[in-house]
């Protein structure tokens, strides 16, 4: 089919300027498409400009730049530090918090130019089509979804991969760069930058030294350590200051304090991981991960807490929302009845989380130097010292422990006399 072929309708398409997704415009204007190109500016390092051209170029009817920083930050990354969202452990979610804040801008900009269906040039085998696709049916039910790499047509027609997307481009006269590809894919925006495929789909196969592209290789990080303070509003990070070529600089905005936090991770070599991890549609998949700014804020925000938040409160959001708000990101249910019940729980949990933390970066490592909370009194020093006894009464602590030991002693008795030693 081709570009005169009768129009199906308007679509908005998630567009990017690569290869796959300057094919993928082509494919749908010679599917009889009218095609709305839309790019989230959520803080990667990109040449907008460049990617708009392109995408004229191709045939897009318009095309969309949609700046989503500060909404990334504020409503999706912020949270996720008040509650030390991870997957499994290790991963911090930079990708998965991105999901949600492009979904929704796709679907303005899609809503706005009046299109009947959305598009994505995810593949068949990743989290992304997932997260995209359940954002797109919450925010907009009913919307027409189009995934070129689930298509039949489409898989046939690019059945040899990347050298069929650069026979396609060549026939089709889409501009491309270069045909030389990184052996990885990667993925970037103000939270982290994500690489996996390729050579990496090897476990065992150790990244390249110029693979990772935000931080600096924590051997040839600076000798000294870099210094600075975050400030926390009710989990919120609300300040963050350091010293740039012997200034001091304070910063309080969103953006600009994780920009901050970036610029101090990435040039110390903080925030690289590299895991193996469970896709949510049940496959097993290698990802390395850098994450300079967020690894800092999460790592000084979790500190604090244990200054300031009560024991029993920290032991059930822990429980029952950290893990839980994890998966509801990883999985693509942040529009759900799920995740704002969960919201409403860290709102409540972090209440009292509010203090200064001193931190330093060096070579690749992050450590507390200090915290203090003005506002909270569960910590007093004279109660906590070895030293002073202070209003606590050392005589209470026995029946406090005879009062535990209850239950300890009939496990032990009941032991005894089933015949097991437990000396």
């Amino acid at each position: 089919m081709t570009d005169s072929a009768p129009k199906k309708g308007r679509v908005c398409l998630a567009y990017s300027g690569g290869l796959d997704t300057s094919c993928i415009l082509k494919w749908l204007i010679n599917q009889g498409y009218e095609v709305i190109c839309f790019l989230a500016d959520c803080g990667q390092e990109e040449d907008f400009k460049a990617a708009e051209q392109k995408a004229m170029k191709v045939g897009a009817k318009k095309v969309y730049i949609e700046d989503i920083k500060k909404e990334f930050v504020e409503e999706f990354c912020w949270p996720a530090i008040q509650c030390n969202a991870n997957y499994e452990t290790l991963y911090l979610l930079g990708t998965s918090l991105a999901r949600p804040p492009i979904a929704r801008a796709q679907i303005r900009v899609a809503q706005k130019e009046g299109c009947f269906a959305v598009s994505h040039g995810c593949t068949g085998k990743g989290n992304d089509q997932v997260r995209f696709e359940l954002a797109f049916q919450a925010l907009q039910p009913g919307i027409k979804i189009i995934a070129p790499w689930r298509d039949s047509a489409f898989l046939k027609k690019f059945a040899g991969g990347r050298n069929s997307l650069l026979e396609y481009a060549s026939q089709q006269g889409i501009p491309v760069t270069s045909t030389k590809s990184k052996p990885w894919s990667m993925d970037e925006n103000l939270a982290h930058c994500s690489y996996e495929a390729g050579i990496l789909e090897d476990p065992n196969t150790t990244p390249p030294a110029d693979m990772w592209k935000l931080t600096v290789d924590p051997k040839k990080a600076p000798d000294e350590e870099e210094l600075f303070t975050v400030e926390f509003t009710k989990g919120i990070p609300s300040k963050l200051q350091y010293t740039e070529n012997g200034k001091s600089k304070t910063v309080t905005d969103a953006v600009g304090i994780l920009t901050a936090a970036n610029t101090i991770g990435r040039r110390n070599g903080v925030g690289r991981i590299d895991i193996v991890e469970n896709r949510f549609i049940g496959i097993k998949s290698r990802g390395c991960y850098e994450t300079p700014g967020l690894t800092c804020l999460h790592l000084a925000h979790l500190d604090l807490e244990g200054l300031c938040m009560d024991r029993e409160v920290r032991a059930l959001r822990d429980q029952y929302i950290t893990i839980a708000y994890g998966k509801v990101l990883y999985n693509g249910h942040y529009f759900s009845p799920q995740r704002e019940f969960l919201h409403a729980g860290i709102v409540a949990s972090q209440k009292a989380v509010t203090g200064t933390v001193r931190c330093g970066a060096y070579k690749g490592h992050f450590r507390i130097l200090g915290r203090e909370a003005p506002m909270s009194k569960l910590y007093d020093m004279e109660e906590s010292s070895m030293d002073d006894i202070g209003d606590f009464d050392p005589a209470a602590a026995g029946g406090f422990i005879d009062v535990e030991a209850i239950r300890l002693r009939k496990y032990g008795v009941m032991k005894k006399e089933a015949g097991e030693d437990l000396v």
